[in-house]
């Protein structure tokens, strides 16, 4: 699921196309990029890895692809698969959804 996310374009990993049952998102913001845990308040972080204070989301900032070769991800990305309330089926067919956000929908900006 692609979509505008205010400040970034965000591309959503899940099982379908509800944005609340997706497991990851990748966020590309014009200065960095950022691998979203969408329920990564739940998930043990041991080596500390997971950025973010809020009650469900967490985040790692890209700085390289290679972070995403590192054990502690892989541990996290393995972990938040297999917790995931509903569970990516291998044999569901992939599609792109590409959604955009109204102009009302939109917050204000000051």
């Amino acid at each position: 699921m692609v979509y505008d996310n205010y400040n970034a374009l965000a591309i959503g990993f899940g099982p379908s196309d509800k944005a609340s049952e997706a497991i990851f998102s990748i966020a590309v913001y014009p200065r960095w990029v950022s691998l979203f845990f969408l329920q990564g308040a739940k998930l043990p972080d041991p080596d500390k890895v997971l950025q973010g204070s809020g009650t469900r989301v967490r985040h790692i900032v890209l700085t390289e692809p290679l972070v995403l070769e590192k054990p502690a991800i892989k541990r996290l990305m393995s972990l938040a698969l297999a917790s995931a309330k509903k569970p990516l089926d291998p044999k569901q067919r992939r599609r792109l959804i590409i959604k955009s956000v109204s102009a009302k929908q939109r917050p204000r900006r000051p």
